[in-house]
């Protein structure tokens, strides 16, 4: 998923978290640690692995479930220290939805090929050849699959999840955008 598609995944669930547990819009610190949470395994692993060769791939380190782990511990930590514990849960569950939107859509539909990043680095990258498939799917998983491994179908999907989230954030009074005005 892209960066956009991520934060729009990320924004809208904590907005509904935010709205259910609150009956509010997110506050403004809270708003802003959504969109780091969104693309912190992105700016750990992209660079990691295209700009360093460092890592096997895109998704090693920040994608996994185990760093995920670490993650919860170190911004709850800090949340409790600090009294910002409603900016850490925004945080985590922005970054748990990242894990989330980059799963395949498969996985949804009861096939967990493709998961390996979460289990980085207990399994290496790809441990599952997918031509030599000893499970395979019905045909009505890939009836619903195949329309969205489509690049430009995917684009638009993740355009209108931004669009989405944009309008969402309009709805709820712009939270963050006056707090860095400010700063």
């Amino acid at each position: 998923m892209w960066p956009w598609g991520h934060f729009g995944v990320a924004y809208i669930l904590y907005s509904l978290y935010a709205r259910g547990r609150f009956a509010r819009p997110p506050r403004p610190e809270p708003a802003i640690a959504v969109v780091v949470g969104s693309q912190l395994a992105d700016l750990i692993d992209k660079p990691l692995a295209w700009g360093f060769d460092v890592m096997p791939g895109g998704r090693a380190i920040a994608h996994s479930l185990l760093f995920a782990a670490l993650v919860i511990i170190v911004v709850y930590a800090v949340g409790f220290i600090i009294g910002r514990v409603e900016t850490a849960t925004a945080f985590v569950l922005a970054h748990l939805s990242h894990l989330l939107a980059d799963l395949p859509l498969r996985f949804y539909l009861g096939y967990p090929f493709g998961t390996e990043f979460l289990f980085w680095p207990f399994l290496p990258r790809q441990t599952f050849n997918y031509n030599e498939r000893l499970i395979e799917p019905p045909e009505f998983v890939e009836l619903i699959v195949t329309p969205l491994t489509d690049p430009i179908a995917f684009m638009i999907f993740e355009l209108v999840l931004f669009g989405f989230a944009i309008a969402l954030w309009y709805v709820d009074g712009y939270p963050g955008l006056g707090y860095l005005r400010e700063r």
